[in-house]
């Protein structure tokens, strides 16, 4: 599943990969230029989630045991 979500990746232009002729095979993977903006809203989602975990966690314990 992480190599498919990598290929992916590298599809749509977010990371390059560069493969080396080494035994054993070796392969680095490295955001590019557009991947790199990306950074910058993924560091906001992560601290909105955690700003808001308390409120989440406490959704979920409600929605859980069927309290509204």
């Amino acid at each position: 599943m992480l190599t498919r979500t990598v290929r992916h990746l590298e599809r749509d232009g977010l990371v390059s990969r560069t493969a080396f002729a080494e035994v054993p095979p070796r392969v680095e993977y490295e955001l590019t230029p557009m991947g790199r903006t990306l950074i910058e809203p993924a560091v906001a989602l992560a601290e909105w989630a955690v700003d808001n975990n308390p409120d989440i966690e406490r959704n979920q314990t409600a929605y859980d045991t069927g309290r509204p």
